[in-house]
């Protein structure tokens, strides 16, 4: 893979049956449940009934609770690798956002301040007055927008790689120059219903096409973990639900004009690709911020979780 193929990705963000003929990758069948993959970790799998929806979560460790939020197109697996080291420190909680995997599906509520709320009434379900957040990618909008609905629920907030939606994203190019990239599945994830009809029961091939081109490592998300994402999001439904994080942009964009500057200590771990719009973006979105920068692609706690692990329990201690 040439350097200019992996600059070309640097951000992302249900269960059908997954078949290939390739020779090598994994199928439906060989990939545990999220259950068994739960256990694996020391960790277990349940679901509750928040803000209309039946949300999905795992959850394990003992000490101050830490909510991590995944994104697209993964699931609460995507923080697999830095799992157990967390859970020697903290209570951590890791839901399906709504719409993701074994989470409910609705037909709305895909704005980032419902769903917000939605992680709020699940740690408040789960005994919990103030929590540590951090979230990546779609999980990244969706903790910031914890934080600035919720400041007295917000201990400290983390943000992987992305920033809220904010005007920036009406100038993003579809056609860029020579040498440039397209965020094109921002503007394929924005139509309604051609989606579904091409990806269902092939959304591994998007899959290997993100991965391949946005890791330094493509083995960070090895075969069987890109099985588990795919399986998440072959049905039809899931790849619905999944669009709507992206279809409600216009609605988060006007919903960041409302907010007041974050009062929660907030730390960005940036890559290259995010790093300078951080530092332009969070002087006018919150009071007392960091930004960190870890030599990765856009998949952080993949590729680098050691250095992940770390600056969150720095930055949490």
């Amino acid at each position: 893979m040439t350097l200019d193929r992996r600059k070309m990705l640097a951000l992302g963000a249900g269960a059908a049956v997954f078949v290939t003929t390739t020779a090598g990758v994994a199928s439906a069948a060989s990939v545990p449940s999220d259950e068994e993959l739960a256990r694996s970790l020391g960790f277990r799998s349940a679901y509750a009934r928040v803000n209309g929806v039946r949300l999905h979560y795992v959850i394990g460790g003992k000490g101050a609770p830490l909510l991590l939020l995944p994104g697209w197109p993964q699931t609460w697996w995507q923080y697999n690798k830095i799992l157990p080291a967390l859970a020697r420190r903290y209570r951590v909680i890791v839901p399906d956002l709504r719409g993701m995997n074994l989470s409910e599906k609705p037909l709305a509520g895909f704005d980032k301040k419902t769903m917000a709320r939605d992680v709020l009434e699940l740690t408040r379900a789960l005994g919990h007055q103030s929590v540590f957040v951090a979230g990546h990618d779609i999980g990244s909008q969706v903790a910031f927008s914890f934080a600035a609905n919720h400041p007295t629920a917000t201990r400290k907030v983390a943000l992987l790689d992305i920033a809220h939606p904010d005007d920036d994203y009406y100038k993003l190019p579809l056609l860029p120059p020579p040498g440039g990239f397209a965020l094109w599945w921002f503007a394929f994830n924005q139509v309604r219903g051609l989606p579904e009809q091409l990806l269902a029961g092939r959304f591994r091939h998007l899959h290997d096409w993100l991965f391949d081109n946005s890791l330094a490592d493509p083995a960070s998300i090895p075969d069987r973990d890109r099985a588990i994402y795919a399986r998440a999001y072959n049905a039809p439904e899931a790849i619905r639900a999944s669009n709507g994080w992206y279809q409600s942009f216009h609605q988060d964009i006007a919903d960041l004009k409302t907010y007041a500057k974050i009062p929660s200590p907030l730390l960005a771990i940036a890559t290259d690709f995010s790093y300078d719009g951080f530092l332009q973006k969070l002087p006018s979105q919150a009071i007392d911020f960091r930004v960190e920068k870890v030599q990765s692609g856009h998949w952080l706690a993949e590729e680098k979780p050691e250095e992940v692990t770390r600056l969150l329990t720095d930055f949490f201690a």
